[in-house]
């Protein structure tokens, strides 16, 4: 598949994974679309998704995001990237049947790391177990929160407790049925240094005065897990409420978003391998003036591309998760920022000439190929906006040329 060699282990989750994909995934996604229709509710639970999770759960198909044995199959990210990518091909089902939805898959990474026991008893055991979902407060609406040292929500410390109050946005699965706690980022002490202002900590839903205001559109669509805007008014958890310690939100924030641009960039790529599969079936069964679609240069051309652009998204990828798991996080940066502009982007590109060959089935609903490319197109922002990943790219070249570059005067 690439250069990187693939361990017998993961060879065998990949085997079985894609057994499952076809066993029962992708026959699922038609019983998925009639239960979320006839429900009326666009954050309804529907039945097939506990049922594929039993499956995947009988297979030994859960948890695989994990890297730690404890709680895992402990893979590392180079082998669990082709395995995310799989489940990229059915992003709405797959990830969640086998447990490695976002943003659990954080949620469940920090509180390992960072959770006390008490947190790892009452929720990290719940989400590893698929009983319960989770939620992830960062982003507000008031302020640019691509530069994270404008977000505003306070966290007090009042005797033993912390009074959170602020508001919240694109706290993505807050919507989702099952969803029972948020990690939350906000300002413990606005006299530290700039990166030490900030602190997470874990809220449950049903805290008074935490309050889910709307869920947010995603280009028209109201996604199942839901995008909300969250009020935090006066609300009040215990001290032991904190991840790690006071000021250590950007560190935990790092140590969380790293395997999570992996995650989501595999899964990108998941799509744009099956938005060129459709592609490719759309134009060999397609006749315009007399020949098959997929007769035309241009199409055979937009084909050629999306292999090219597929291949070499994926080698980054790739490269980046084997430097993750070699020389780690910090070193792999450069190539952790670079993938999160390059996979959404390319996927994108392949999305559109899918969306392009199929006309007007492209556009609707039919085909899944509006949803990826609204997804995709928020993948983008998502973890950060492009243009704050080359910001930090360039930078860091600039450095490796002149390493007091920015840093005169």
């Amino acid at each position: 598949m690439s250069m990187f060699d693939m361990t017998d282990r993961a060879q065998r989750y990949r085997d079985d994974l894609l057994a499952f994909m076809d066993e029962h995934v992708y026959p699922a996604e038609a019983v998925y679309e009639e239960q979320m229709a006839a429900s009326g509710d666009p954050h309804f639970q529907p039945p097939i998704v506990e049922e594929l999770k039993t499956e995947a759960r009988k297979r030994g198909l859960w948890n695989l995001f994990h890297p730690h044995p404890e709680w895992g199959p402990g893979l590392t990210n180079l082998e669990y990237a082709p395995l995310a990518e799989i489940m990229g091909r059915s992003a709405h089902l797959a990830p969640e049947a086998t447990n490695c939805a976002a943003p659990d898959t954080g949620n469940m990474e920090v509180l390992t790391l960072f959770g006390t026991p008490e947190h790892k008893e009452r929720w990290l055991r719940p989400l590893l177990d698929g009983e319960i979902r989770s939620a992830f407060a960062m982003t507000e609406p008031a302020v640019a929160s691509s530069d994270a040292t404008n977000i505003q929500l306070r966290m007090d410390r009042d005797g033993d407790d912390y009074v959170l109050n602020g508001r919240k946005w694109w706290t993505s699965n807050a919507l989702h049925k099952n969803c029972k706690v948020l990690i939350v980022m906000g300002k413990t002490d606005t006299s530290a240094a700039t990166h030490r202002q900030q602190s997470m900590m874990v809220v449950p839903m049903d805290a008074p005065g935490v309050t889910v205001q709307r869920g947010l559109p995603v280009f028209g669509y109201q996604d199942r897990e839901g995008h909300a805007e969250v009020l935090f008014e006066n609300v009040r958890v215990p001290r032991t409420a904190l991840l790690a310690g006071e000021g250590d939100g950007f560190m935990i924030s790092q140590a969380r978003l790293g395997p999570g641009r992996i995650h989501h960039c595999m899964r990108a790529i998941g799509m744009a391998e099956r938005a060129l599969d459709l592609m490719i079936d759309r134009a060999q069964s397609r006749v315009t003036f007399g020949e098959p679609v997929a007769n035309r240069a241009n199409v055979q051309d937009w084909i050629a591309e999306s292999r090219i652009e597929i291949d070499m998204a994926r080698l980054l990828t790739l490269k980046a998760a084997h430097l993750m798991d070699t020389v780690g996080n910090k070193a792999a940066r450069t190539e952790i920022a670079a993938i999160k502009v390059a996979a959404p982007r390319v996927a994108l590109k392949v999305v559109d000439r899918a969306i392009q060959v199929h006309g007007g089935g492209g556009v609707s609903d039919d085909f899944p190929l509006a949803s990826m490319y609204a997804h995709l197109r928020t993948l983008r922002l998502a973890d950060g906006p492009d243009e704050v990943h080359k910001r930090s790219i360039a930078q860091w070249e600039l450095r490796r040329r002149d390493p007091n570059w920015g840093k005169r005067g």
